[in-house]
């Protein structure tokens, strides 16, 4: 139900940047993180939920724009930390060969992508934008190694931030470009908590934890 309530304000979410609704799509941006967080905590790892939470402080930092920037990009860094971390823990990394397979690409796109950009961003934002898109690559790398949902969720991630970058670097824009960004960034969110909180449902229910998770999600998790 609650990730049905997800689903929903993010949809109305979408149709409020297409429709140029300002207020409505700034009052509804930090609350999908919100819901999100909801809908898996009982079955959540609380890196998971500090993601989710350290993305919501970031949508929100971002609505004001500005100065608050930076700290919308903080909030977001705090968020691929707890991804990256609990991806580790995991044991995404195990897996010596996936992880080359994996982490080559992506490290060849973010060197490509950071020397493309990195003339055309303004002087103190290429340092930040570096450093917060190493955390945002290894999310990406982790996610990928940890499987296939929450890697095409990395990669959703990656992607959004990306058509940021873009547009901080003032290139080219596609039509409904705020659009693009939030439904890959909605989807790829929405793929990384659900992989990781059934990975970990999966995973307490070999080491006898089940019995504590709530008894509508076990059933959930059963159909």
């Amino acid at each position: 139900m609650r990730l049905r309530a997800y689903a929903g304000l993010s949809v109305a979410h979408l149709v409020f940047i297409l429709l140029g609704w300002g207020i409505a799509r700034d009052v509804s941006k930090p609350l999908l993180m919100l819901l999100l967080a909801a809908a898996v905590a009982a079955a959540a790892p609380r890196l998971l939920l500090g993601a989710l939470l350290a993305s919501c402080a970031g949508d929100t930092f971002l609505i004001f724009g500005g100065t608050w920037f930076l700290l919308g990009m903080g909030g977001f860094a705090v968020a691929h930390a707890c991804y990256v971390t609990r991806f580790v823990r995991g044991g995404a990394l195990r897996d010596r060969r996936r992880l080359l397979r994996t982490a080559v690409p992506y490290a060849v796109a973010w060197a490509v992508l950071i020397t493309l950009l990195w003339p055309d961003l303004d002087a103190g934002l290429r340092i930040p934008l570096a450093c917060y898109s190493l955390l945002l690559t290894g999310t990406a790398v982790t996610s990928g190694c940890a499987g296939l949902r929450t890697g095409l969720g990395g990669g959703l991630f990656l992607l959004s931030d990306s058509l940021i970058a873009s547009a901080l670097a003032h290139w080219p824009q596609p039509p409904a470009a705020d659009f693009w960004v939030m439904l890959t960034y909605l989807v790829g969110q929405y793929l990384l908590a659900t992989g990781i909180a059934t990975a970990y449902s999966a995973r307490s229910t070999t080491t006898g934890a089940w019995s504590e998770v709530p008894l509508p999600l076990r059933a959930s998790r059963s159909t």
